[in-house]
């Protein structure tokens, strides 16, 4: 009965998994049809559509302008986010637990709310459509993440190797350096890799605050499904895929590694 039992639920997992995972699979054979439009399956294979990709002006501005925005993203977001988690792990704070519910609400409150409030903040202020707007959105969006991931190696590191250190007459910052940081390293590179997705990917907010020239490469995305939805869509589509596969493969990778996730000894 265990055995069947075992059986069903693994049958289960797979349907759902499959599920989840077919409209992302079927996106790549049409990125290669040599139909001018969007159809699955395709009736023949042809690179076409990435080649368009790579030498069209208007997708690689968008593009650069995204990765600008994301590796920006990317350290101010790590930087505030592992802040924020030593502080909300081992600081003393008077109502920590609000702080910590304000701090991961912009995983809670849905992107539209947050979209349309930037807007309203952001056009007064002349930061709709430029770099700067962007990173401080998408590191407001972004530091959840590295916070879970710091604050989870923080509560698995061992304070006392910490103590140790400065009972031998390190400072601080000397104990953070060479103690701390090294322990909790891949669960901040975990979280600078969470950052960069989460702005790369970002389409939301992006289409509320993008301008003329400031365009992300999501916001492109939602122009041309508008007005010139070719088998181009499914291309990008497909390397933003192959991209965040290559990160997390990467973070698993280091995981693996260095051991972070194991069982405590």
């Amino acid at each position: 009965m265990t055995s069947v039992t075992g059986v069903v639920a693994a049958l289960g997992l797979g349907l759902i998994l499959f599920f989840l995972l077919f409209p992302t699979l079927i996106v790549v054979p049409m990125s290669v049809g040599t139909a001018s439009h969007i159809e699955f399956p395709p009736r023949g294979i042809t690179l076409r559509w990435y080649i368009e990709y790579f030498h069209d002006p208007d997708w690689m501005a968008a593009t650069w302008f995204s990765l600008r925005v994301a590796i920006a993203t990317t350290f101010s977001a790590t930087l505030v986010g592992t802040l924020a988690a030593i502080a909300l792990v081992r600081g003393r704070l008077p109502g920590k637990e609000f702080l910590q519910a304000f701090t991961l609400a912009p995983l809670v409150v849905p992107h539209i709310v947050i979209a349309v409030a930037l807007y309203l903040t952001f056009a007064p202020l002349g930061l709709t459509g430029n770099l700067t707007g962007f990173v401080i959105a998408h590191t407001m969006l972004a530091v959840p993440y590295v916070v879970v991931t710091v604050s989870a190696a923080l509560q698995r590191f061992d304070p006392a190797l910490e103590l140790a250190a400065l009972n031998c007459g390190a400072t601080r910052i000397q104990a953070f350096f060479y103690i701390v940081l090294p322990n909790i390293l891949p669960g901040v590179a975990a979280g600078a890799v969470f950052a960069f997705l989460a702005s790369f990917d970002e389409a939301t907010v992006a289409f509320f605050i993008s301008g003329i020239e400031g365009k992300t490469i999501t916001r492109k995305m939602f122009e041309d499904i508008d007005f010139n939805l070719t088998p181009v869509i499914a291309a990008v589509s497909t390397v933003l895929t192959v991209l965040s596969l290559i990160l997390m493969g990467m973070i698993e990778i280091a995981r693996r590694r260095s051991g972070y996730g194991g069982p405590r000894r």
